[in-house]
């Protein structure tokens, strides 16, 4: 694709209002900009401009059938472009909006078959961020925002991470620092005759259930086919995957350590370097060519922050495998950095 120059705009509480009107003239005029999110940055365009949303795929290196959240800053919006919503879905709007939670709802003819990969459905939520919803209010339309990211790396969440991936393909991106929960959103499909997360992530599937009740874990079983589309982004295809190899060790605490530290023997002798993502309690009975430590074991917020930026860092960093510590519980954010890890690893 033709090279673009990437304008930063750093944005504080000083020039917030300047800057939000200058990214939306972008948004308005077909362009695209990344911004930051309380999950991960985004890569926003008009959801409802087919040229703009082609441009997120050129950038990012997409396909065509996976389909974009499409980010909204109010209930009203999402009602201008879903129908046949059910009862359910405004209790949930009540509870998780604004926050990390997507809902699949049945679309209107309004949104292009191209934001939503050609599917009769669209991914919906509202972001928890001042920069996000500022952006999506001064743009005055929905906003079709994938991870800022080279499609199958890691997810950015610094405005660092986005122009590693992303400067001379995109218009701008915003830098607001790091973000705050570091995975993506939990996909929650509202269009099957049971809801069922697709993608787990900044809202554990215990607390859906506290609002809805019965809820399946889709992610769990083989990925939903509809017409040789997938429902939910984040599914099919390699995603979450840094250039170097990843190998995930699950299991308990002292199983998983003396594993890694075994898998560390067997690739010295082969003459291999090994990067390790740990937490505090592993790191201190192992120790590979290159650590890093990202938090206490039961720190499960601190592991889903840090994630992404530890495996864009180890892949820096000149080792030809990195290995990651699994000892984690599965449960709210912790099912979402496992099914990362699980991704990363997997699908090689």
């Amino acid at each position: 694709m033709e090279a673009t120059k990437t304008q930063i705009f750093r944005i504080d509480h000083a020039n917030f209002g300047k800057t939000i009107r200058m990214a939306a003239r972008i948004i308005r005029e077909g362009g695209t900009v990344a911004f930051p999110t309380e999950t991960v940055y985004g890569l926003g365009a008009d959801a409802l401009n087919p040229d703009a949303v082609l441009k997120i795929l050129r950038a990012k290196g997409r396909p065509a059938d996976n389909p974009l959240i499409v980010h909204v800053s109010s209930r009203e919006q999402i009602c201008k472009i879903t129908e046949d919503i059910p009862e359910c879905a405004f209790g949930l709007m009540d509870a998780f909006m604004p926050g990390p939670l997507t809902l699949i709802l049945k679309r209107k003819a309004i949104v292009p078959g191209v934001t939503t990969g050609g599917l009769d459905t669209i991914a919906v939520r509202m972001p928890d961020h001042r920069v996000a919803l500022g952006l999506i209010r001064e743009s005055d339309t929905p906003i079709a925002a994938p991870s800022a990211n080279l499609s199958g790396r890691p997810s950015p969440t610094t405005a660092a991470h986005v122009m590693a991936d992303l400067a001379g393909r995109i218009d701008a991106v915003i830098d607001g620092g790091q973000v705050r929960i570091g995975v993506e959103s939990t996909v929650l499909d509202l269009t099957s005759d049971i809801p069922t997360v697709l993608r787990p992530g900044g809202v554990g599937i215990e607390e859906i259930r506290g609002c809805v009740g019965r809820v399946l874990a889709g992610y769990h079983e083989p990925i939903p086919d509809v017409g040789g589309v997938v429902r939910s982004p984040g599914m099919r295809y390699t995603h979450y995957a840094p250039e170097t190899a990843v190998v995930l060790i699950e299991g308990d605490p002292e199983s998983v350590a003396a594993r890694i530290s075994r898998l560390i023997a067997e690739y010295h002798k082969k003459g291999r370097r090994v990067g390790l993502l740990v937490t505090e309690e592993t790191a201190e009975q192992v120790s590979g060519d290159e650590d890093l430590v990202l938090c206490r074991r039961d720190d499960l917020e601190a592991y889903a922050r840090n994630l992404f930026g530890g495996l864009r860092y180890l892949d820096g960093r000149d080792v030809d495998v990195i290995v990651a510590d699994g000892s984690i519980k599965s449960e709210g954010v912790g099912a979402a950095v496992l099914n990362r890890l699980r991704r990363a690893a997997g699908d090689r």
